[in-house]
């Protein structure tokens, strides 16, 4: 497989290698931004047993919370495909924005005008200093794709790592179909 090079809007995949990264194993990540001084990115399918009423009781909405990876876990970030509605979004690619106006959003939700498929809430995000995310690609930790998902936001989460490996098929398609803990194979 030829990983592409990083760039705002593609995934990264992780590699089977990273097996014993709780943080990023079985993870794929869009990445929202991408410069020769750093990348940042959110892990889009791992689920937290939270919902945004849970961490925000103000706003009466029950949107799943996501980890967005091991940096300032302790905040909200959000991902969407609505920048119509939320000001000072930021475009990351293919119909996908970054973060935007909070309040304009709290209104939006409190008066139930945002569907979940349209929209994904994140703790924490995934972030790499100058070089760190080239090294890791280079020792093949991840592999980075073009995100060519209509709505990356509507993909399942628990197949999602699993469809990209197999989608390479070779030796991948054996650790795809491998148990998330190799000791109970």
């Amino acid at each position: 497989m030829m990983s592409l090079a990083p760039h705002k809007g593609r995934l990264l995949v992780a590699e089977p290698s990273i097996l014993n990264d709780s943080s990023f194993n079985r993870s794929v990540i869009l990445l929202t931004e991408h410069t020769p001084e750093n990348s940042i990115g959110f892990i889009l399918n791992k689920p937290l047993s939270y919902t945004l009423n849970d961490l925000i009781p103000e706003i009466d909405c029950d949107f799943t919370i996501y980890q967005g990876g091991p940096v300032e876990q302790d905040n909200l970030y959000f991902i969407h495909q609505i920048p119509e509605h939320i000001p000072n979004s930021i475009e990351v690619g293919n119909g996908i924005f970054w973060g935007g106006n909070f309040e304009s959003l709290t209104d939006l939700l409190n008066d139930n005008k945002i569907d979940s498929s349209s929209i994904r809430f994140f703790l924490g995000y995934s972030g790499w200093s100058q070089n760190q995310l080239a090294e890791e690609l280079g020792s093949n930790s991840w592999f980075c794709i073009e995100n060519s998902y209509a709505n990356i936001l509507k993909e399942e989460n628990n197949s999602f790592w699993k469809n990209h490996l197999l989608e390479l098929g070779g030796k991948y398609k054996l650790w795809a179909n491998a148990p998330s803990d190799p000791k109970l194979n």
